[in-house]
């Protein structure tokens, strides 16, 4: 379903998709490990779709993607009204926002460079041909 969700049509000769597909799966899972509530999961996967498409289309640096999602989180655990945030995470505790920080420096920044290099890095296409 996460493959169809995603739009992913190469995904047995593409690495880059089969990629791309794990990271989406391991994050669903491990917020319904969570028991995350329906919007709660939706906002995680925002967060996770957020923090790939910095890197992959914005280019962003490592720190640059780490200031934006402190940006992004920076309504989590509010309780005045008026302050927004990118996201509508207000449903999420303080505790669960650690989870979430925790959950990707493990999952993204820490493998940071080899996202970079996925998405950034120009690949020689293999020639096949009768020889």
């Amino acid at each position: 379903k996460m493959e169809e969700f995603l739009n992913l049509t190469q995904l047995k000769t593409s690495l880059k998709e089969a990629i791309l597909l794990d990271y989406y799966t391991a994050g669903f899972w491990w917020a319904k490990e969570m028991n995350f509530s329906l919007i709660q999961l939706s906002g995680f996967m925002d967060l996770l779709n957020f923090a790939l498409e910095n890197l992959s289309g914005k280019h962003m640096t490592l720190g640059d993607n780490l200031k934006e999602l402190e940006r992004a989180m920076t309504a989590i655990g509010e309780t005045e009204p008026g302050e927004r945030s990118l996201f509508d995470l207000s449903s999420f505790t303080i505790e669960q926002a650690k989870a979430i920080i925790d959950y990707l420096v493990t999952s993204l920044f820490k493998h940071y460079k080899a996202y970079e290099y996925l998405f950034h890095s120009r690949r020689e296409e293999p020639v096949i041909n009768n020889e």
